[in-house]
């Protein structure tokens, strides 16, 4: 026993790893150590000292994590006036400007990923916004973009050959590398049969707020970025 040295230790403490012969010299330890004697699921663990047991409690670590976030999500406050009437004012908002926004019921993950604000100030939007590169299987999500800004100053930092990121252009090089007539952006048309799905083609000359005027949007904008002469299975409405 660590904390009297006269008998044999039978307990050991899940926090400290001091051994221990009984509960007096338990309530002992933790009164010297200041310890709760719970176990740290978070203490480093060095590679060969891991264990299946150590995977296992990690596992279940993360497990609570996801449900105490899961649960904060549900929590009444989500459902509160003040969120309701914020919802209700950005879908206004969005539809004095042409734009027929909906939103999902608390708990889906569109719902918990949208940071789309308006700023009544400046009077404008400020979208969350996801790019995807299908040809690249590629998916980049941006916050805070102004409404006014053109499609094609959206894209630069991902496929302008000069302006862009090096490590995303190296991932997108095959955008990069095809001329910009190439360039494609769709917007997938919402409530429509799954057997009939189609596409919106943007005008990426054009502000984010001039190519979602009279069109659906839930909860935020997902823009799908092809290439024309590369086959896919998006077919543009009309065609």
């Amino acid at each position: 026993c660590e904390t009297c040295s006269e008998e044999e230790a039978k307990y050991r403490c899940p926090r400290c790893m001091k051994y221990s012969c009984s509960l007096l010299c338990v309530k002992k330890h933790k009164l010297a150590l200041n310890c709760n004697g719970v176990r740290d699921k978070t203490a480093f663990i060095s590679v060969n000292e891991f264990t299946d047991l150590n995977l296992l409690s990690d596992y279940r670590f993360l497990e609570d994590v996801g449900r105490t976030a899961d649960a904060a999500a549900r929590h009444t406050t989500m459902h509160s006036p003040t969120t309701k009437k914020l919802l209700y004012c950005l879908r206004n908002k969005a539809r004095r400007c042409n734009i027929d926004l909906r939103t999902l019921p608390v708990g889906f993950t569109k719902r918990r990923e949208n940071s789309t604000t308006f700023n009544c100030m400046e009077k404008k939007f400020y979208w969350h916004l996801k790019l995807i590169f299908p040809h690249c299987h590629a998916e980049y999500t941006l916050k805070g973009v102004p409404d006014d800004k053109t499609l094609a100053d959206i894209l630069k930092p991902y496929i302008d050959p000069v302006e862009s990121d090096p490590v995303v252009c190296q991932r997108l090089k095959i955008y990069t590398v095809s001329p910009q007539s190439d360039i494609q952006i769709l917007m997938k048309i919402e409530n429509r049969k799954q057997n009939s799905i189609r596409y919106n083609e943007l005008d990426a000359s054009r502000s984010l707020l001039d190519n979602l005027k009279g069109k659906v949007i839930i909860e935020y904008p997902t823009l799908f970025v092809v290439l024309k002469t590369f086959k896919n299975d998006m077919v543009v409405l009309g065609q």
